[in-house]
């Protein structure tokens, strides 16, 4: 059974030309696009959408790196999708990520790593609903 997940291309990706060719990695690995926005969001927007990591040290940083510049929003299709997205994504530190994934790739460092996916079902459903409304 196909499953939806959600990808979010970060603006270090953009300011380094990175979007088109992460893009291809993921439509080569089977996923289906499903839904896709182009924006740049607002640290008010970016606070709302971390909001799980409110209490860490790294929530105002990471706001304000997000609401930098643009960001690609997707809805994937495929089965396994959220953990295959996960795989294909690598760890959130490049220098950890496994080689042949995109944060291995072309991530900088923990948070210039390129991309966002979900990492569970109910983060999944949260975030496509946060950008896209009446997908599900």
């Amino acid at each position: 059974m196909k499953e939806k997940t959600f990808c979010l291309i970060k603006p270090d990706a953009f300011e380094r030309k990175l979007v088109g060719k992460i893009l291809n990695i993921v439509e080569a690995h089977g996923f289906e696009f499903v839904a896709m926005r182009f924006l740049h969001l607002s640290e008010k927007e970016a606070e709302q959408f971390y909001i799980v990591h409110k209490d860490k040290d790294f929530y105002h940083p990471l706001c304000k790196y997000m609401s930098s510049g643009p960001v690609l929003c997707l809805v994937l299709e495929k089965e396994n999708a959220i953990h295959d997205l996960r795989e294909l994504m690598g760890s959130t530190d490049p220098n950890k990520a496994n080689e042949g994934t995109i944060r291995n790739m072309f991530g900088m460092d923990i948070r210039h790593n390129s991309i966002h996916g979900a990492d569970s079902p109910e983060s999944a459903k949260r975030e496509i609903i946060f950008f896209f409304k009446g997908i599900l």
